[in-house]
């Protein structure tokens, strides 16, 4: 609590995130005081480059599009406090006795959805998979398998015929999937 951090958020911000979030006033704060760290130009917002100085983004073959996650709504490219904690809420453990919207299952899809409708069309193309597989396995695998890979899973996924994925068809696909486990990292108390 004795850092300089601590001291520029407020309780009632802190309740107001709680709230919002699920998050606990301890999280919270350790959460303000990295957010601060990252900060820096000082400003109380995080630049793109200010993410992209985190190391795990930076070696993420995804690290570019979670980035863009947490620029959805900003209007100039930066990124305060509260926006920063509503992004991080999606991968916060559900509670079954807590109910919070930002990590329900359906909001944890819509996120992952999102890694992939890199048009922001609120369909996945051909196109679009096959773009972030490249970004997941770079050279790794050859164009041929890349595209195997992904017309089997336009094939299996697409429902309506349509040669995309609509949000209700990756909710299908995903449907005996662990969401609510495997997006979800554990934020100290």
């Amino acid at each position: 609590m004795g850092n300089k951090s601590s001291l520029m958020l407020q309780e009632q911000d802190i309740r107001d995130i709680q709230s919002e979030t699920g998050f606990l006033p301890s999280q919270i704060e350790r959460l303000y005081s990295r957010f601060t760290s990252l900060d820096k130009g000082d400003n109380g917002t995080l630049s793109r480059e200010d993410f992209l100085r985190i190391p795990e983004l930076a070696i993420n073959p995804l690290g570019d599009r979670i980035v863009h996650a947490f620029f959805k709504e900003s209007e100039d490219d930066h990124v305060n406090f509260r926006q920063f904690v509503r992004v991080l809420a999606h991968f916060r453990p559900i509670k079954r006795t807590q109910d919070n919207k930002l990590n329900a299952r359906e909001e944890k899809l819509r996120f992952a959805f999102k890694m992939y409708d890199l048009d922001d069309d609120e369909r996945i193309s051909r196109e679009e998979l096959l773009a972030v597989l490249h970004m997941m396995v770079g050279e790794n695998i050859s164009d041929d398998q890349l595209n195997s890979i992904a017309e089997r899973t336009i094939l299996e996924a697409d429902k309506d015929g349509d040669q995309m994925i609509s949000f209700e068809e990756f909710c299908c696909a995903l449907e005996r999937t662990d969401v609510e486990q495997k997006m979800s990292i554990k934020f100290l108390k």
